[in-house]
């Protein structure tokens, strides 16, 4: 994943609140509970190397859960290649974007599900920015006990010193507006996202989550440490124990 990855796939913050994390947003359209934009996820292409990673980890068709699906970049390449999704979000504004897929509006650490699914996705680095404890608690609540839990974690390499503040990418610019470092392994940062003359911010709390740590993380929310699905140790996969 290339550097700063993270204003591109987007930084959500579902949940961020509970935390205590600091979280907000400001631009044209609607800003969810967790400071991100609407229209600027709506704007922004479906994320199909993302969908191809997860497709390729999982059984053809298997049915997956999408917790903060957001606008639906992950959800519309996944229905293509032939998921049924059930897309799961906070903001009942981004749900309505999606289409083709089940949509719940809830936040995540709130759902309960009567059924169980074969995949269960926690992407856009909600394990960084969210309530780590009850968001793996979700995930755990709703994977079948033959089923997959698929994380993407943000490895923290783009928030070292020299990496840059500014980049375009797909039509977007990107800017660190703001950062700061308040206590070792925590990082709060505000994200500048412009398209034409629309300009957005969005500021959240990222909590480091190293390698050294997945073995007990999980083993507290009732999963165990699978495998890593790219070089970057960005992406990976957990099982019920």
């Amino acid at each position: 994943m290339a550097i700063m990855a993270t204003a591109e796939h987007g930084a959500r913050a579902e949940d961020g609140a509970a935390a205590g994390g600091r979280r907000a947003g400001t631009g044209p359209g609607e800003i969810a509970d967790d400071g991100s934009a609407v229209e600027f996820y709506a704007a922004l292409p479906p994320d199909v190397a993302s969908a191809a990673l997860v497709h390729t980890t999982i059984p053809a068709g298997t049915p997956i859960l999408e917790l903060g699906a957001g606008t639906g970049r992950v959800t519309r390449p996944l229905l293509e290649f032939g998921h049924p999704v059930t897309a799961v979000d906070g903001s009942a504004a981004m749900l309505a974007r999606i289409e083709g897929a089940r949509t719940v509006c809830s936040p995540i650490r709130d759902l309960d599900l009567p059924e169980r699914f074969g995949c269960v996705l926690l992407m856009s680095y909600l394990v960084n920015y969210g309530d780590r404890a009850s968001l793996l608690a979700a995930c755990r609540r709703h994977v079948r006990p033959d089923g997959m839990v698929v994380v993407q974690r943000d490895t923290g390499a783009h928030w070292h010193d020299g990496a840059p503040r500014e980049w375009a990418h797909d039509g977007v610019r990107y800017r660190v507006a703001h950062l700061e470092r308040p206590e070792p392994g925590t990082v709060v940062a505000t994200l500048e996202y412009r398209i034409g003359e629309r300009r957005w911010t969005h500021t959240f709390t990222n909590r480091r989550l190293g390698d050294e740590e997945l073995p007990a993380v999980l083993d507290a929310a009732g999963l165990r440490l699978g495998h890593f699905l790219d070089d970057d140790g960005a992406w990976f996969t957990a099982r019920p124990r």
